[in-house]
């Protein structure tokens, strides 16, 4: 019997993907072990590998489909001796849900008002019982949490239908609503409520339209649900990096240029290790909000976002704190190089405790970045730049980076925020503080 090919979960946090290419064709041999598609996941494009011998007898799902769900087939591997014959027989793909019954019509009225007639919106969608009852009650059913992105978003609850129990409204009927998708209640007195289009192209200018990656839905879901969800605060602090940048350049004068053993420390490389050594200091700020407690992590797992094309990706220097530079730099450009190509695995870039996202080499001055959910801190590190400062009541010239620390309220306060920024202010001004 042929072998049904599954759509891999690649990552805890994925339930659909996108099939981006098949690298094999029907007819060809496969052994076990070897890449046969690619998938595009929420943070990476990653290869399929098969765990069975034997020829790809059909491909179930084209190359380019998105929104293929985790465990749905989407190929079938013929056994040894197997032929044409045996794919007849095999399920192609799973049986769709059948469409929910529509609940019994009500009887209809003996006379409808012309006007009332012309005005009715057509194929309005009828409400299931429950919704019909509350709306003549005066009551709206919801969730407090879709009642709260309800607000945020200046979305009438009173127009939805809702898809939870016994008609209540839950998150994922505001997400339909807010995208266009969610039935709207037909109730009297009231018009079908509208949801603002996402994007709308207006007059004659000439545009194209670059559909969505699967990398790009999810940061725009996660980063929207971070800032709805996440009470932000901020802090920014000033570090002078003169020292340090002596310091560097010391460094990479005595480092071989070719070789085992050559390395370039950058910037980057000390902020890593900086933020690493200020959570050893200050435990308190390596934390996560959960709902059953907050979350005191042991070391310092410092996930650096990575531009890539298409989106964003964080890969992780594991326990940063216990390593030097030149391990951290040599880690920090084997991440980032396989982060371009889209080769990283799962354990590379899932998890991690504290974000840290570097806007310098582009000359931005400061800048405040979105919390990488769950964690509870994320670092915005911007160019240093020449600027005037006093000393000892004289002016004078430093060279000055501006840091700005995002922060959960929920999970780290404000004075545990300024005692981590102290701490990484001073180990920035006096890098030799990171030896110890």
């Amino acid at each position: 019997m042929p072998i049904k090919v599954l759509m891999p979960a690649l990552s805890p946090t994925m339930t659909e993907g996108k099939l981006a290419k098949w690298l094999k064709k029907e007819g060809e041999a496969i052994k076990s072990g070897e890449a046969i598609a690619e998938i595009e996941t929420d943070k990476a494009t990653m290869e399929v590998e098969a765990v069975d011998e034997g020829m790809l007898g059909k491909i179930l799902v084209a190359a380019g489909t998105e929104g293929v769900k985790v465990n749905e087939p989407i190929a079938l591997i013929l056994e040894e001796g197997e032929g044409a014959s045996a794919l007849a027989g095999a399920a192609t793909a799973p049986p769709k849900p059948a469409a929910p019954t529509p609940p019994p019509a009500a009887a209809k009225p003996a006379a409808a008002p012309a006007a009332a007639m012309a005005t009715a919106p057509a194929a309005t969608p009828v409400p299931p019982p429950a919704v019909i009852a509350a709306a003549s009650s005066g009551r709206t059913f919801a969730s407090p949490l879709a009642k709260r992105m309800a607000e945020q978003a200046g979305l009438d609850l009173s127009h939805l239908v809702g898809s939870g129990p016994q008609g209540r409204i839950i998150k994922v009927d505001i997400e339909a609503a807010l995208a266009g998708k969610g039935p709207v209640a037909a109730r009297p007195g009231l018009a079908p409520a509208t949801a603002p289009a996402a994007a709308v192209v207006a007059g004659p200018t000439p545009h194209r339209l670059v559909p969505h990656s699967t990398m790009r839905k999810v940061i725009a879901r996660r980063l929207t649900e971070a800032k709805q969800q996440i009470p932000h605060f901020y802090l920014t602090i000033d570090c002078e990096i003169d020292a340090l940048l002596k310091g560097r350049a010391a460094l990479n004068a005595q480092a071989p240029e070719k070789g085992e053993g050559a390395y370039k420390l950058s910037v980057n490389d000390f902020v890593i290790k900086a933020a690493a050594a200020a959570l050893r200091k200050v435990p308190a700020a390596n934390a996560a909000w959960s709902d059953e407690g907050t979350i005191m992590y042991d070391r310092a797992d410092i996930s650096v976002a990575v531009a890539i094309p298409g989106g964003l990706i964080t890969p992780i220097v594991f326990d940063a704190g216990n390593k030097g530079l030149i391990q951290i730099s040599a880690e920090m450009k084997g991440l980032a190089q396989r982060a371009k190509d889209n080769k990283l695995k799962p354990e590379e870039f899932q998890g991690g405790t504290f974000s840290v996202s570097n806007l310098g080499m582009y000359g931005i001055k400061d800048f405040a970045a979105v919390i990488n959910p769950p964690q509870g801190c994320i670092l915005a590190v911007g160019a240093g730049e020449q600027r005037p400062v006093v000393r000892n009541g004289q002016l004078a010239v430093a060279t000055v980076m501006s840091c700005t620390l995002s922060v959960d309220h929920r999970a780290v306060d404000g004075a545990v925020g300024a005692e981590f920024l102290a701490a990484f202010k001073k180990l920035i001004e006096e890098p030799l503080g990171m030896l110890l």
